[in-house]
């Protein structure tokens, strides 16, 4: 073997394909289109899902409920959790939450619930606290605070110039 046959016939770029240059190209007469139909015709385009005239698959599987994109993402923390993965004293944010992996690092708002046993004294920042919670962290000498949710975007605010004030 020479090494100078290792890369012949190997190209970097595929030559593209000559379309209606003749019979000898494998190409020609009908151009890779077939014998009339629809497809033959000039301006022809389909779908990309176009499954030949078939109950398209998206059709065909079965759709419920509603999703709601613009909904807020809440993540929740049980009070047993604090428990068990803090000291007593120690003031709770969402950041501290997420380097000990007790909530993931994409959320809007964090919301405290009640379940378990609570007996250390913590002060505990969320968005949100339920009943329950806010009864067992208080009861154990502990503090809330709440911080404040997401607002609203407002687009294109309606203001007053000062020409129209009136003359």
């Amino acid at each position: 073997m020479n090494l100078n046959d290792v890369h012949r016939g190997i190209k970097k770029f595929k030559s593209r394909r000559r379309i209606g240059r003749g019979p000898g190209s494998g190409h020609g007469k009908t151009s890779g289109r077939g014998h009339k139909g629809q497809g033959s015709r000039s301006g022809y385009s389909r779908q990309v899902v176009f499954q030949g005239g078939t109950m398209p698959m998206i059709r065909r599987v079965p759709k419920r409920g509603f999703n709601n994109k613009w909904a807020l993402a809440v993540v929740h923390v049980n009070v047993e959790d604090l428990e068990s993965n803090f000291d007593a004293g120690v003031e709770i944010t969402p950041e501290l939450l997420v380097s000990k992996s007790l909530i993931p690092a994409n959320f809007d708002l964090v919301k405290i619930l009640g379940n378990g046993e609570l007996k250390k004294k913590f002060t505990v920042t969320a968005h949100r606290f339920s009943g329950t919670a806010r009864e067992k962290i208080e009861q154990a000498g502990g503090q809330l605070q709440v911080l404040p949710g997401k607002k609203p975007v407002v687009k294109n605010p309606q203001r007053k110039s000062p020409a129209s004030s009136g003359t």
